[in-house]
């Protein structure tokens, strides 16, 4: 007969084990689904970004393991955003910051890699009909919710506008941005926390990508070009 705590042990493997199938964060990875090597489209038109905000460095007093794309040069918060690759769309949050309603978006590829965006501001419509079924946005709450999977390809548009439009101060002056973060879990304990597994994006570029996204200047004034994930 099994001592007590091995069997504690044994029912509380089996309850995270479930928990992650049902939330679709156990999911077995299938590597052969990726490219190899591992390559990005890139989310944005870059010829519209400005400045880039690097993954893996501190801003605004806390270490971002996310990194982004500033358009400064913008007369509106009209910037389209695509998928990077075929995948799914498991969690989203809907909440406030400075009293307009952002959205964060995690997708996940069946081999494992993980992208998230944030401070998408106005949805393509396919992804608005769900966002409505989200919590109702609270200031400063950016929790996630698991939703039921939707599919999309690479190239496919997701959100058509991102940032801020009033800034939270002025009315005419935006801040039009949006945040990008990639996670290669392949390979790594499903009951980790995806952040762990921040990559430098940059690499996963076309080539021609890459370049220009080392030669634009960085958006943070904090950090510079200084990161831990890019090299």
């Amino acid at each position: 007969m099994l001592p007590k705590i091995v069997i504690g042990v044994i029912l509380l493997v089996i309850g995270v084990m479930a928990f992650g199938i049902i939330t679709g964060k156990g999911k077995p990875s299938d590597q052969s689904s990726c490219p190899d090597p591992l390559s990005l489209q890139t989310p944005v038109d870059l010829d519209k970004v400005t400045a880039i905000l690097y993954p893996g460095q501190e801003r605004g007093g806390n270490f971002k393991a996310h990194g982004g794309f500033r358009f400064d040069n913008a007369k509106d918060n009209n910037i389209e955003v695509k998928a990077v690759m075929d995948s799914e769309l498991q969690e989203a949050g809907r909440y406030l910051e400075q009293g307009e309603v952002q959205y964060m978006f995690d997708f996940v590829a069946s081999c494992g890699i993980r992208y998230r965006f944030d401070h998408l501001l106005t949805l393509s419509p396919k992804f608005a009909e769900m966002a409505e079924k989200l919590p109702q946005p609270k200031e400063g709450d950016s929790r996630t919710t698991h939703i039921d999977p939707i599919s999309v390809k690479a190239g496919e548009v997701i959100a058509t506008a991102v940032g801020f439009k009033n800034n939270g101060h002025d009315e005419s002056s935006i801040n039009v941005f949006v945040d990008f973060g990639v996670y290669d879990l392949r390979g790594k304990s499903m009951f980790q926390n995806p952040q762990s597994f921040a990559v430098c994006w940059f690499n996963l570029l076309s080539e021609s990508d890459e370049k220009i996204v080392r030669s634009l200047p960085s958006g943070s004034s904090e950090s510079g070009t200084k990161s831990t994930l890019c090299k």
